[in-house]
Formats: C-alpha cells, structure tokens, sequence
C-alpha cells in the first residue's frame, strides 16, 4: 500500500509540474523517491543515509548568494531547507513562490546549547517576538537537504 501511494504522489507530481516550464539545476530529479517533508521531517534521521526528493513551494531563497532556499511542507509552519555550497548551484530570487522538487540526501546539523540558544534568539527576533533564554534547556539539530538536482517550476 505504502508503494502505491509513493506512485500516485510521484504520478500527480510528474503530471502537475510538467506541465509548466522547468529551470534545472545540477542533475535530473529523481521522482521515484518523491516523500512529503512531513513525513521526513516527523522521523529525520530515519532519512539520512538514502537520497529522497521533496516537492512544495519556494518560501524563501538566499539573498546573497542564492546558495539555499527554503521550501514549505505539505504541513502547516513546516519547511525544510536545500543547502549548497556556495557557487554549486545559485537559486534565483525569483524562485520564490514558484514550485520546487529536489533530489539529495538529508544532512543532520547537530547544535550545542549555546548555538541553539543563539539560533532561537534570532528566530524569534526575526518573528518580532519575545525570547527567553533559559526556557531552553537541551541543544538541537538542524536538518538540510543537499541537492544534486533541483527543479524550478514557473
């Protein structure tokens, strides 16, 4: 069943992206491993030794180098970052909006206390919101795809 439903989400996303022009970056998506960022996002690390594909929509591209953009799960206030270095591959602002599939392999950036706190900070500055910093109490991790293909649909 689980192979079925990969099928017809690979299905709909080859037919609902095809039919708009592409701009490719680095090498073909492969759609057969399309996931939803959900589901990688709902057990990470279970992601990190096999390349997958994500699909969604732009909701933000680096401004100074265009070396990441964040993409928007198919879940609310979810979204997952595609990192490169910087001149890999170069996103263009005008990307965001636009539809997006990439193909890579899911990077684990694990934070001390001190950078999760500084991380939160700035999240929370960037939200025009309030932070205190001894509500945290544990250091996080940080997931990115690194792509070898990227696709932008206008």
């Amino acid at each position: 069943m689980m192979n079925f439903c990969k099928l017809i989400v690979s299905c709909i996303a080859i037919i609902g992206f095809s039919v708009a022009n592409a701009e490719q970056f680095g090498k073909p998506v492969n759609n057969a491993n399309l996931l939803k960022i959900s589901t990688i996002m709902a057990a990470p690390d279970n992601y990190l030794e096999q390349p997958i594909t994500i699909a969604g929509t732009v909701v933000g591209v680096c401004a100074k180098r265009g070396c990441w953009m964040t993409i928007a799960s198919d879940k609310r206030f979810e979204n997952l970052q595609i990192k490169v270095n910087d001149g890999d591959m170069v996103f263009p602002m005008t990307a965001k909006g636009s539809k997006a599939i990439a193909t890579g392999k899911l990077n684990k950036i694990q934070l001390n206390l001190s950078r999760t706190k500084a991380l939160l900070a700035h999240r929370a500055q960037q939200a025009g919101n309030e932070f205190d910093e001894n509500t945290v109490t544990e250091p996080m991790a940080i997931y990115q795809l690194v792509p070898i293909g990227v696709e932008i649909f206008e």
